[in-house]
């Protein structure tokens, strides 16, 4: 047990009666408790020094980014096929731009938003497609061969090249194609007879009547002509070929020297693919056509720093589209604003600052389905975004920024081609985030304020408890005043 001559040595306040110190047992235990709140309230200011504390303020946007912000997205349509998905951007300053191509790559994609090829390279597309006049000679009468799902393969085994015309006949720009088409598969059937020659084929397909042998080549625009090469047949995939989209004039003299051209690296004497595939040349006019349905759209565009929408949409100066059948159903992987923060920077922010980050990418990993029906046709779906840019200034003078937004989804239907769009509204005032850091001196000075405080208030009530029982001693000894 300890003894109370070791408690009194604890004693900071001795007293000095006349020639000699005094220890008391109120002043040890007063003591005691000083040391304790010493090391208590200096473990909170160190606590509090190393803390980093910030201040938040609302100004007018000054950001570095200038008058521009930049839009990253990595979106998939399962239904669009890239041969005709256009991003389109414009504003409330009356900027409008079409179809870009710059900053934008495509890739085919399957209903399960698999990739099915490296990236679809839609090439320079003219915006005006010269057809023949509308007093078309109509002596040729039909020409090309009616094609369905019966006898297509067959037929594309046949000759060594098979070019159809995939037509609705609603749309106008098949109507126009029409005349030239049936005139130039005449011309073409009389110099390259199928039942002597049998080099090439011209055909036509009705997807109003061939849903399935439309869609199974993905045809989502009218009319679409699609060269089918018989060296390029995949016999492992059911007959499905690889094939061309051609994208030039619709005249009848144009068309005929392209089916000439097609021809003329093929012998007469052999129709095996090998003596022809690998003499194909390069023409603006021939791209390759989508293997798939589907489109992931990825990339980035710049805007101006006012409200405007960004849109996705099947676009063609010479292709008409069914609004009925167009599902702009999408998937987002990405979408965000302004510069992209690595992960690392994200991670620090967050450890740094909690809120900080929560609202970056909240679109990610959303899904947005529709499926056209007789009672779910021609639907637009919309997306709302209020963009607000953040600041974050830490203590080694690094500035931060990220743009943060709110995103609302609605399905609407609409009377046009139905679009994915995405209107988005940039806050003219930015949030500024100040790291604030205690500097070293005003640590070192609080410390000494928190030992001297103590030290003095514990001699003070000390003294109190002193005279206290000095006093209760002189009246139990009955002595007065």
């Amino acid at each position: 047990m300890v003894s109370t001559s070791k408690i009194k040595s604890v004693d900071f306040y001795r007293k000095i009666p006349r020639d000699l110190t005094e220890a008391s047992l109120s002043g040890a235990g007063l003591s005691i408790v000083a040391a304790f709140s010493m090391m208590l309230l200096f473990g909170m200011e160190l606590n509090d020094y190393l803390r980093v504390s910030t201040s938040t303020s609302v100004v007018v946007d000054k950001s570095s980014d200038g008058d521009f912000l930049r839009i990253d997205f990595n979106i998939s349509f399962p239904a669009l096929s890239c041969e005709f998905a256009s991003v389109d951007v414009s504003d409330v300053l009356g900027t409008n731009r079409l179809n870009i191509t710059k900053t934008v790559r495509k890739y085919s994609i399957d209903s399960k938003l698999n990739p099915t090829g490296s990236e679809f390279r839609s090439g320079p597309t003219s915006n005006s497609v010269k057809h023949d006049d509308d007093d078309v000679d109509e002596e040729y009468g039909e020409g090309s061969v009616s094609l369905n799902a019966r006898n297509f393969d067959r037929i594309s085994h046949q000759h060594a090249i098979l070019v159809v015309n995939f037509f609705a006949p609603w749309c106008y720009w098949s109507n126009r194609l029409k005349p030239s088409w049936e005139k130039a598969a005449k011309i073409i059937k009389e110099r390259y007879d199928p039942e002597i020659d049998g080099r090439i084929i011209m055909g036509k397909v009705d997807c109003t009547e061939e849903i399935d042998l439309c869609r199974r080549n993905h045809i989502q625009g009218y009319p679409s002509i699609r060269i089918f090469r018989k060296g390029s047949d995949v016999k492992e995939d059911h007959g499905h070929h690889d094939h061309e989209s051609y994208y030039g004039d619709r005249d009848t003299d144009t068309l005929v020297k392209t089916m000439e051209d097609l021809v003329a690296p093929i012998s007469l004497q052999s129709q095996n693919a090998s003596d022809h595939s690998s003499s194909e040349t390069k023409n603006d006019t021939k791209r390759p056509a989508p293997v798939a349905g589907g489109c992931r759209i990825e990339g980035f565009v710049r805007v101006k720093k006012v409200p405007g929408n960004l849109v996705v949409s099947a676009r063609s100066a010479a292709h008409s589209f069914d609004a009925s059948q167009m599902n702009m159903s999408h998937v987002i992987t990405h979408f965000s604003f302004g510069k992209m923060l690595s992960p690392r920077v994200m991670n620090d922010m967050k450890r740094m600052l909690p809120y900080l980050g929560r609202s970056y990418d909240r679109l990610n990993g959303l899904s947005y389905i529709s499926n056209p029906s007789d009672s779910n046709a021609n639907v637009t779906i919309e997306h709302y975004i209020q963009v607000v840019k953040s600041e974050v200034m830490t203590r080694s003078y690094k500035l931060v920024e990220e743009y943060e937004y709110t995103a609302h989804s609605s399905l609407v239907h609409s009377l046009d081609i139905p679009v994915a769009k995405f209107h988005y509204e940039p806050s003219p005032m930015q949030v500024l985030i100040t790291e604030d850091s205690k500097s070293f001196s005003h640590f070192i000075t609080n410390v000494c304020a928190i030992i001297g405080g103590v030290f003095t208030v514990a001699g003070i009530l000390d003294s109190i408890l002193h005279n206290t029982f000095k006093l209760m001693k002189k009246v139990e000894l009955g002595k007065n005043f």
